[in-house]
């Protein structure tokens, strides 16, 4: 008895590539999602201490972290530390106060944002108890200094106060944060490339996040930071 071997019909194999198309677009789909939930997080968390920080310099007529009276006008657990009111958010270190960590226990204490952040006049490291995280896990940073863009700047022109989102993001995340937000580009505008990581982390590394003035998304680099200029 002749046995004849029965191949696929033009019918079934159209079948089969549609099936293939829809699992392949429901994939990509699905990554296109979870990249625009971590993008919008990002920027919600940005633009909600933004709020804050504004928010607390009008009601106080002074900055988070500097004002000099926050031991006395903000109940916070333990005691607020002052700053010493020269009108920046500076990095402690050799006399100088820790205020880019006062500036947490400042804002959650007097209500203008969520959390509960807690520091004295002697804490100097930053940790889970005194200072936010990203959705990436990665400290963030606020103070006055130059620490983004194509380098680090310490010329009194390019001080500036900034919000740092820390490192271990995704180049492809910040790239469309700051098409979203500002400019595109990682040397220019609102929205900057930054090198900070806290002390024991690894910084990134502008060749790694950027290239020719742009964004490299071509690299897939994850761990870059970026810093919203104020």
């Amino acid at each position: 008895m002749l046995r004849t071997n029965r191949g696929f019909t033009l019918i079934e194999i159209a079948i089969v590539l549609v099936v293939i198309g829809l699992l392949l677009g429901g994939v990509l789909k699905g990554q296109e999602l979870i990249t625009g939930a971590r993008v919008r997080s990002l920027i919600a968390q940005q633009d909600g201490i933004k709020a804050a920080f504004f928010g607390f310099q009008d009601r106080f007529r002074a900055l988070p972290g500097d004002y000099t009276a926050a031991s006395t006008n903000i109940n916070c657990s333990g005691g607020c530390p002052n700053g010493n009111g020269n009108g920046r958010i500076e990095k402690g270190g050799s006399g100088t106060p820790h205020e880019e960590i006062y500036i947490w226990a400042h804002l959650t204490a007097a209500g203008f944002l969520n959390g509960s952040y807690a520091a004295t006049s002697s804490t100097s490291a930053v940790e889970d108890g005194n200072t936010p995280k990203s959705p990436y896990g990665a400290y963030l940073e606020f103070a006055q200094d130059g620490v983004y863009g194509s380098g680090t700047s310490s010329t009194p022109a390019a001080l500036k106060h900034n919000l740092k989102t820390g490192n271990q993001i995704p180049v492809e995340i910040l790239a469309e944060v700051d098409r979203k937000v500002d400019d595109g580009r990682p040397d220019t505008g609102a929205f900057q490339f930054s090198a900070y990581a806290p002390s024991g982390a690894t910084a990134p590394t502008l060749a790694n996040c950027v290239e020719s003035g742009n964004w490299k998304v071509s690299g897939s680099e994850s761990n870059c930071g970026g810093a919203s200029l104020f």
